[in-house]
């Protein structure tokens, strides 16, 4: 079975910091890039932050040295530390494993992890 388990939100004050924690099982962990993507009511799901196979990393701008992503493949857990929260960055953090062999897409979605930041 393919799960992919975040953890580690909850309620910040604006300007605080979260640990997210996304724990992979059941799947070739090091075969896929892992992403941070996150979706608040009314809104579209953004994508975040990600990590290649390579130990590449992407940020979208609004986050930019506030997050950083990093990967343990022997723990086969993506972490996403989150500094100097802001209200906008209130939403369900999800994450994703992707890889794509020709001609097939693979995509696993956490259930999602609540960062609420309160101004």
């Amino acid at each position: 079975e393919v799960q992919l388990v975040e953890s580690g939100g909850g309620l910040v004050q604006d300007g605080g910091s979260l640990r997210l924690s996304c724990a992979a099982s059941g799947f070739a962990f090091h075969s896929y890039a892992i992403g941070w993507f996150r979706q608040a009511p009314g809104k579209e799901r953004e994508g975040v932050s990600c990590i290649s196979t390579e130990g590449r990393t992407y940020y979208t701008d609004s986050v930019k040295g506030r997050f950083t992503i990093s990967r343990d493949n022997t723990k086969r857990t993506v972490y996403l530390q989150m500094n100097s929260l802001k209200p906008e960055d209130t939403a369900v953090y999800y994450c994703n494993a992707h890889r794509v062999t020709s001609p097939i897409a693979y995509d696993y979605w956490g259930q999602g992890t609540q960062v609420t930041v309160s101004s």
